[in-house]
């Protein structure tokens, strides 16, 4: 499914280590609200009972501000929400059992920390390649983050929408400018927040910047 590039400008991951009393779906609407062009459910401690009840609300949430919807890893939850799609690590499902359990018409986003696994997950058939960690990340402690050069070296040849992601927040996501990438991934950025909608909006505005 080809994705424009301008959804990609604000990936919005979802984590529930910043609920405080409020709901998963709640916290989703409130990143739309401010202007989250993309959208990804990604649960690591739940039960797939949990995750689906979950991702059937925001699918609802998301189709309303039609914003595109990806399970992380999990293909047959996506499949049996009928997502939009699944975003896929170098360590999860591959893109074919990826692509046949979910037919042409749905999204496939695939990681990469490289120029070598940028071009096999383009030459796959992947609709968008995530790349990074671009800086230091609290969500992932074992990641050394990608040199501007690795980065600029997978944007300049890979024709597939690019969108960074690792330690992205307000305060160094102008870095990125002129790099390539077609957008940012964000996670604590936006759900740590005390106002997720003014995060959200600030972090849209600045990535329309790069």
């Amino acid at each position: 499914m080809k994705i424009e590039k301008n959804a990609m400008q604000l990936y919005a991951i979802t984590d529930k280590s910043w609920l405080n009393g409020n709901t998963l779906a709640s916290q989703v609407e409130d990143a739309l609200r401010g202007g989250a062009t993309f959208l990804q459910l990604r649960e690591k401690n739940a039960s797939k009972k949990e995750i689906i009840k979950e991702a059937l609300e925001i699918k609802e949430i998301c189709k309303k501000y039609n914003v595109p919807f990806v399970i992380d890893d999990d293909v047959d939850i996506a499949k049996e929400i009928d997502a939009d799609g699944v975003h896929i690590g170098q360590n999860d499902a591959s893109y074919k059992y990826a692509r046949d359990i979910l037919g042409d018409n749905k999204i496939i986003g695939m990681t990469a920390h490289n120029l070598e696994e940028a071009l096999t997950a383009q030459n796959s058939g992947a609709d968008y390649i995530g790349v990074g960690a671009v800086f230091n990340t609290s969500t992932k402690l074992d990641t050394i983050p990608m040199s501007r050069e690795t980065l600029m070296q997978i944007t300049s040849n890979i024709s597939i929408p690019v969108v960074a992601i690792g330690g992205i927040n307000e305060n160094n996501i102008l870095e990125l400018k002129g790099s390539g990438v077609d957008g940012v991934a964000v996670i604590s950025a936006i759900f740590s927040k005390e106002d997720i909608t003014e995060a959200a909006n600030n972090l849209l505005s600045l990535s329309k910047q790069l």
